[in-house]
């Protein structure tokens, strides 16, 4: 990522997926981005993210390398955060997302922390942990 981003200046939705990236930068000028997907990357970390966080309301972040949720409280305005198939393996990183105000659907499937737990399990400790979701895993909760 670089900082020729800084051009699109008044785009909404931006799709990043599948390019080899490793960092996230370039895009704190994106003040009206609200749907990000940097899905099938190289990312570690949410790193990069904290100056869009304000108005972001989606980011769709699977297949990457994240295993440490780190700096998510940054994002104030997200609903939607899909980060399936990454290495998040210890609840207390998962904890990380109650830090997110405003999130309603999460998918999380195949992280190591849930591949190890039969579905109901699973689904029953993210609720107990996340109670404002609606959707987990693309399955409403009633």
């Amino acid at each position: 990522m670089d900082n020729s981003l800084a051009t699109l200046i008044n785009i909404e939705k931006l799709s990043l997926s599948t390019n080899a990236i490793e960092k996230i930068s370039g895009i704190s000028s994106l003040r009206y981005l609200k749907i990000l997907s940097l899905s099938r990357n190289n990312i570690k970390t949410f790193s990069g993210l904290e100056a869009i966080g304000d108005h972001l309301e989606e980011l769709w972040i699977s297949y990457n390398l994240i295993e440490k949720i780190k700096g998510v409280s940054a994002f104030k305005a997200l609903r939607v955060l899909y980060m399936g198939n990454n290495l998040v393996k210890d609840w207390s990183e998962f904890n990380r997302l109650q830090e997110i105000p405003n999130l309603e659907d999460l998918l999380f499937i195949n992280n190591p922390l849930c591949e190890n737990m039969d579905a109901e399990s699973w689904r029953t400790d993210v609720i107990r942990r996340l109670p404002g979701l609606k959707k987990l895993d693309a399955i409403p909760i009633v």
